[in-house]
């Protein structure tokens, strides 16, 4: 069959095809014809509920060796020091602070994770601290600043003091969100700073008392 009568019969089929569906409107209340329902409709198993579909009756089943869940890249970061410089050198965010929805995913980080030791504002004052738990240092102070966002992102991966690690309940593109946020924090905390020295009013100059102040003759 030469390429000319596949073209033209593949053109009469769109033709009718067109035709069909102008000319014969769809019934509206009729429901579409299912090719594979059982796809549609597929049986629905719970996390931890028996399942006769595996070998091991199990929903849950173990990943593949060697492979990599989703949003859980390997660091390969221990809690020591050299590990914390060595992030801080390496790790760089991929986030940038110009996308809202970052910030925004990283102020629902900071308020469900962050917020009950440190505070809505990060200075150390969380709930939990009224109940006897030691405060943590202010996300506000100059050494929280001088930390790089890699340093920031090794706290929260692997701990630091008192704080545990958060990489089990917090993915490593949050874990970056809320970094964004806690920067955004501390920068609206300087820009405060620098309003309030500027409005406070300047103390005036004490003259010394010479001759002419006592009272004495010039």
């Amino acid at each position: 069959m030469s390429r000319g009568t596949v073209n033209t019969i593949l053109l009469i089929a769109l033709a009718g095809t067109i035709g069909l569906n102008w000319f014969g409107p769809p019934d509206l209340g009729r429901r579409n014809f299912e090719y594979f329902p059982n796809m549609t409709r597929s049986a629905r198993y719970n996390g931890f509920a028996p399942n006769p579909n595996f070998p091991e009756g199990k929903t849950l089943q173990q990943p593949v060796p060697g492979t990599i869940p989703r949003g859980f890249h390997p660091l390969h970061l221990v809690a020591t020091k050299e590990d914390a410089i060595r992030a801080g050198e390496v790790l760089l965010n991929p986030m940038s602070d110009a996308d809202a929805q970052a910030v925004n995913r990283g102020r629902s980080v900071f308020t469900n994770f962050c917020q009950p030791c440190h505070g809505s504002s990060g200075r150390g004052d969380g709930p939990v601290t009224l109940r006897g738990f030691p405060a943590p240092p202010s996300l506000l102070a100059e050494r929280a600043r001088d930390l790089r966002d890699g340093q920031l992102f090794h706290i929260l991966s692997v701990g630091q003091g008192n704080m545990p690690s958060y990489a089990a309940q917090v993915s490593q593109a949050d874990r970056w969100k809320v970094i964004l946020y806690l920067r955004m924090l501390q920068k609206e905390s300087g820009q405060a700073q620098l309003q309030a020295s500027s409005r406070q009013p300047a103390q005036p100059r004490r003259r010394g008392l010479g001759r002419g102040a006592s009272g004495g003759r010039p």
